[in-house]
């Protein structure tokens, strides 16, 4: 397995999130989490790489426990994080951005060329504040930055969300021609359940901080993620 939860309980200050909470994402490929809102996907992106501390429980790398380790080493290890809100660096260029997470990488020249081969729009971007980018701009400005640092595993939460439609559709051929990748694995967090469900090899579906579905993705699987969802 790329990545596993093994009983994570976690909260903040006495409220619990997360209860027991297992999951695997395998390699390769997209694995979806879904739920409303409050459910604890965020967290459970946030404790993947290491912006939250389980109180109970394990998170493996490849085998690896990583349950202890920062940030920066989940990141050395493979892993890169595109939270929610389409963040950037507002009064950095679009080149800048880019070039941030370039700077001292080995391959960060190649990697950055490649991350723009994706998201092709910025390329006419590259003198403008990012603060002055739209929405679907900056989210794919967003995961550019992360592709740069050449993740094994690519944490995406909620990349579609309030974005225009025509970007959505870019941002999603992005992600399926990214989990098409040898050796890239994706852990989605979306609301777009048709996108989501379509995409994934693999599904689960939180209530409460708890998996109450999962399943095998693919179009078939859309109406029992939905029933899930209602229930």
């Amino acid at each position: 397995m790329m990545l596993e939860f093994d009983g994570i309980d976690l909260g903040y200050g006495r409220s619990i999130v997360l209860h027991g909470l297992s999951l695997a994402v395998r390699e390769g490929g997209v694995t979806a989490v879904l739920g409303h809102n409050g459910a604890g996907k965020s967290t459970l992106l946030r404790a993947a790489i290491g912006l939250l501390t389980p109180r109970r429980g394990a998170i493996r790398l490849t085998g690896e426990d990583i349950t202890g380790l920062a940030p920066h080493q989940r990141v050395a290890r493979g892993m890169a994080y595109v939270p929610q809100g389409q963040q950037c660096f507002p009064h950095l260029t679009t080149a800048e951005n880019l070039q941030l997470i370039a700077d001292g990488r080995r391959n960060g020249r190649t990697a950055m060329a490649e991350a723009l081969d994706l998201f092709p729009a910025l390329t006419g971007l590259m003198g403008r504040r990012a603060g002055l980018l739209s929405g679907g701009q900056r989210q794919q400005l967003a995961i550019a930055r992360a592709l740069i640092t050449e993740p094994r595993l690519l944490l995406l939460d909620e990349p579609t969300e309030g974005i225009q439609p025509s970007v959505v559709a870019e941002i999603e051929r992005t992600i399926l021609d990214l989990a098409g990748r040898e050796g890239m694995s994706v852990l989605l967090v979306e609301q777009h359940v048709g996108f989501a469900v379509k995409a994934a090899q693999r599904y689960y579906v939180l209530e409460a901080g708890k998996v109450t579905s999962s399943g095998v993705g693919g179009e078939q699987a859309e109406t029992a993620v939905r029933r899930a969802l209602t229930v």
